[in-house]
This record gives C-alpha cells, structure tokens and sequence, in this order.
C-alpha cells in the first residue's frame, strides 16, 4: 500500500512513501514496563505512568533485546517514516498542525503547560488513529540515522549507517516550544548518550 507524506523541507513537491504494515505504540513506553525489562529506571522524575526518559538510542536497543527474549515478540524502534504516518495521523489524518490537533494545548505537553517536567502518558487527547503523545512530553527516539530526505519514491525507507552516525529524534518535549512539537518537526543526537537524554524516550513498533 502507498501512503503520501507531506512535502519535506527542502524540496518542492510531495514525496510519495510505501509502508507496509506494521503496528506502533499507543504510548511512549512507560517506567513501569522499562523496570520490568530493565531492572532499574533512569528517568529523572519517578512514576509508573510517566514515560521513561534518559536513555540513549544504544539503551533502547539494549531494552528492545531484552524485551524480545523475555516474550517471543520482534519489538524495534519505529522507522521515521513510520513514526511521522501514525503521528499525521495515518489513513484517518486530518491535517493538523500537531498530532491530533492544531491546538497544541488538546495534544501536548510543552513549555507553556508541562511545568518544566514530563507528565503521564494518555493524559493529552489522542490523534486519529488513537495514539497518545506524539506531539511533546518527550523526545522519540526513531531507528534511523539523521539524512537529509530523498527525492525519490520509495517503500519502507530507513536511513541507516553506523552505530557513530546520529539518530533521528522526533515530536519535541516538555519544554520545547510550539514548532518543536509539530508533526514535521525533526531531531537528531548522539545514539551513545549524553546530559541532554533526559528529555529523550521512545515508543514501540513492530
């Protein structure tokens, strides 16, 4: 199946993109499941619900082994591509601004609301698909290495070199302003770690 993502900065005109199917998570992967995966939590602010913060794109992957061995399953990290379809909202998408919204207060945890801290997962209004914080809270770590966009048509994209290169990070934070929490909007760091990982989490793909 052929879905279009909106133009891309830089480029003049739509890029169409195929995925094939696949499901993401309703939420960011919470504390709660992370210790029981991992044992321990890194998050700076401690609860159940709230999202896990302070891992690395390496910590992920270490998660994601764990968690595979521990159900059987084949969990990852969401592509980009995968992450901005179900974050526009997929074959549902409105065309909002924000994922779920063109105000930012019904979807988002960010500067103006969030109290400088992240908050628990499902408490914003979900997008068209159901899904939950894809605009805000944290930063979402993504599979691939940050490129610029190709020009070309292509099915199930992924932007990979080695471990060194940046990572791809997606929909801003709780204290990023309004146009870091856009459905377009896009990051990148380190995939080894670093002070900033506090503002970092992710959800699940398969």
């Amino acid at each position: 199946m052929c879905k279009s993502l909106i133009s891309k900065k830089n480029q003049t005109c739509s890029v169409k993109v195929g995925l094939s199917d696949y499901f993401i998570g309703e939420t960011e992967v919470t504390q709660d499941l992370w210790i029981a995966v991992m044992g321990s939590n890194p998050s700076q602010k401690n609860g159940f619900k709230y999202p896990v913060q302070n891992v690395s794109w390496n910590d992920c992957q270490t998660f994601i082994t764990k968690l595979n061995q521990l159900t059987g399953k084949t969990f990852r990290l969401p592509t980009e591509a995968e992450w901005e379809y179900a974050a526009r909202g997929g074959n549902k998408s409105k065309g909002y601004k924000y994922s779920g919204s063109d105000n930012i207060e019904e979807v988002a945890w960010y500067y103006k609301n969030s109290d400088n801290e992240i908050h628990e997962v499902g408490t914003k209004k979900f997008n068209e698909l159901g899904i939950y914080d894809m605009s805000g809270n944290v930063w979402e770590w993504c599979q691939d290495c940050y490129d610029a966009y190709s020009p070309s048509a292509q099915i199930d994209p992924i932007c990979e070199y080695d471990s060194e290169w940046s990572r791809v990070l997606r929909d801003g934070n709780y204290l990023s302003a309004t146009k870091y929490c856009r459905t377009t909007s896009r990051g990148s760091s380190n995939p080894k770690g670093g002070h900033e990982y506090e503002y970092y989490g992710f959800r699940l793909a398969q």
